[in-house]
C-alpha cells in the first residue's frame, strides 16, 4: 500500500509537518518493499483549500493512508471521501513514523483529535 507522510523537505530523514494541506512535501512509500520518492504539494501554497486539495493529489496517486499532525475539517472531509485513513502524530521523522505505524503503534485521526481549525481545536 502506499503511506504519505507530510513533511517540509525532500528526504527520508525530514521531520513531520504538522499541517496537513499546507506541506511542502509528501514523502510517499510502498510499504511492501519501503521504495519512496518525495512529491511536492502542489496545494501547499493556494489561496484556500489546501486541504482538500493536497487529499485530491495524493488520492491521484493512489495513498491509502496517511500521518499528518493537524488535519482542517475540510481535509478530514475529503480524505474520508477519498477512503484514506488518516493517522496522528505529533513529533517524528519519516523513516521514523514508517517503523511506527508498522509496527501498528500510530492512532487515527479523528475529528475533535489532531484537527485543526483556523489555530483552534475543532470540537
Amino acid at each position: 500500500m502506499n503511506l504519505a507522510i507530510s513533511v517540509n523537505e525532500p528526504q527520508f530523514d525530514a521531520a513531520l509537518e504538522r499541517r496537513f494541506g499546507r506541506c511542502r512535501y509528501f514523502i510517499v512509500i510502498d510499504t511492501d518493499t519501503i521504495a519512496w520518492a518525495a512529491h511536492e504539494n502542489p496545494a501547499a501554497k493556494s489561496q484556500g483549500g489546501a486541504g482538500p486539495g493536497a487529499a485530491q493529489f495524493l488520492a491521484d496517486m493512489a495513498v491509502s493512508a496517511v500521518i499528518s499532525g493537524d488535519y482542517g475539517p475540510k481535509a478530514f472531509t475529503a480524505l474520508q471521501a477519498a477512503n484514506i485513513e488518516m493517522y496522528a502524530a505529533k513529533t517524528g521523522t519519516a523513516e521514523h513514523l514508517l517503523q511506527s505505524f508498522l509496527a501498528g503503534d500510530l492512532e487515527h485521526a479523528a475529528k475533535g483529535r489532531g484537527v485543526q481549525h483556523h489555530g483552534r481545536q475543532a470540537l
